[in-house]
């Protein structure tokens, strides 16, 4: 069985860029690409927190709309949302309204803020985490690097939430940072 990963990759290699990208299509054209733009790397951080328990394409056609409310990827504007902002977007019906995934875009946002002065954004830490070998090999469900739970468990001590290891080792993936070779 291949994963909702091994399927990005593949129709990202198939996609026909003729026409203005959707959601989904914009996430294939960065996924797996070298992204150093703190703001890209917060929307895929974004796409990842509401993925788990839905169809990757689903997270991913709703980032139109992540861009609208969560202020275009501005963790600083974000980090300041309070809980009528947070009851909006929880009301909204173009959103996963799913109240947990919601916070947790906001508590990312805030850990983000927190990174400085010791980084000088989520590009400065991410990239941090760039191995020498930074090919990963067969099935991520083999846990075949390990990063991402290395990762997983940094973000959860600076605050980060909703950030397992399968899910970091997919940000570290479609951010460039590591190289995946899928047999």
């Amino acid at each position: 069985m291949k994963s909702w990963y091994a399927e990005a990759i593949i129709l990202r290699r198939v996609i026909v860029m003729a026409k203005p990208l959707n959601g989904v299509d914009l996430y294939h054209s960065l996924f797996g690409t070298e992204i150093h733009d703190p703001r890209i790397l917060f929307e895929m951080l974004t796409v990842n927190v509401f993925q788990p328990g839905l169809n990757w394409r689903v997270a991913a056609s709703k980032i139109p709309v992540f861009d609208k409310v969560f202020k275009h990827f501005d963790v600083n504007q974000i980090a300041q949302f309070d809980e009528l902002d947070l009851e909006a977007l929880e009301a909204d019906p173009e959103m996963i309204r799913n109240p947990r995934k919601i916070r947790a875009v906001v508590q990312n946002a805030q850990a983000t803020v927190n990174l400085s002065p010791e980084f000088k954004d989520l590009a400065d830490y991410l990239w941090s985490f760039k191995p020498k070998d930074d090919v990963v090999h067969g099935s991520l469900q083999q846990d075949s690097h390990g990063l991402g739970a290395v990762l997983a468990k940094d973000m959860k001590q600076r605050g980060f939430t909703f950030v397992g290891p399968t899910t970091m080792e997919l940000l570290l993936i479609g951010s460039g940072i590591l190289k995946h070779e899928y047999n």
